[in-house]
């Protein structure tokens, strides 16, 4: 595992704010990521989590602000920049082609080549498979042969795929835009491994979720968003469900109240 000054944050949003003509999605977002942790990124539909993490990604551009990457600024004008910083992202769709190989996937569009005769490139097929068989050996996503073609597989097992895929080339932060929705409970149990495996090889990822069970199993803190403002930075170790719950739907200071008068 590679050696990191940890007392410097891995990502550092500061005061960011994104406007559409005169719509305003997101306000004054200041935001850490640090290394090696999990961080939950909560709020109702229309609460900015995507918009945000567009903008760190470089998908959008922030209308005002700054993000900090390792202490230094950056700015990311496409998300083919923040992926070579070691930016990645799995969204919803995933992305896979379902007529090609697990190990194919995996090194879809960074294919070793093992010689070139004119325009004729000549992948390392060897290569592109043992690489793939210790990558998911590394993040245990058990996934018995890297020739099996992806269509063939479980959704559980297509989630891992796409997951390790973004952690392939030497990934910092992953960030997940809901891997657990339309899964069975125990693939479900399996991707959630997946995200505790990588926070133990040193890969901060952030975790977007309406699913408040795989949040609370896996994250360190929580963030929430409710209307494109940050209104909570939490300790998992430190808060309930019912708690974030409030935040997500703005009725916090009537959560405070009810938990104050129970405890009289």
């Amino acid at each position: 595992m590679i050696e990191r000054d940890n007392t410097t944050p891995l990502i550092e949003l500061r005061g960011i704010s994104k406007y559409f003509g005169p719509v305003r999605a997101l306000e004054n977002i200041n935001l850490i990521i640090r290394h090696d942790e999990v961080l939950g990124l909560v709020g109702d539909n229309g609460a900015g989590k995507s918009t945000l993490m567009k903008i760190l990604t470089g998908a959008h551009q922030p209308t005002a602000g700054e993000i900090l990457f390792e202490g230094k600024p950056v700015h990311f004008a496409s998300p083919h920049e923040s992926r070579l910083a070691g930016i990645e992202m799995v969204y919803q769709d995933l992305a896979l082609a379902g007529n090609l190989s697990v190990a194919a996937n995996i090194y879809l569009g960074r294919e070793p080549v093992r010689r070139q005769w004119g325009v004729f490139r000549f992948m390392d097929e060897k290569h592109i498979e043992s690489g793939s068989r210790e990558l998911l050996e590394r993040l245990k996503i058990n996934i018995p042969n890297v020739k099996a073609r992806v269509e063939n597989l479980s959704g559980g097992q297509r989630q891992s795929i796409a997951i390790a895929r973004a952690t392939a080339f030497n990934a910092k932060l992953v960030i997940m835009d809901e891997p657990t929705a339309a899964l069975a409970v125990k693939e479900v149990a399996k991707v959630l491994e997946t995200v505790r495996n990588l926070r133990a090889h040193g890969v901060a990822v952030v975790l977007i979720s309406h699913r408040m069970q795989d949040v609370m199993s896996v994250a360190d803190r929580i963030i929430v968003l409710y209307e494109g403002t940050k209104v909570a930075d939490l300790e998992r170790s430190k808060t309930t469900m019912d708690e974030v719950v409030a935040y997500i739907v703005g009725s916090k200071g009537n959560f405070a109240e009810a938990r104050a008068a129970a405890e009289e």
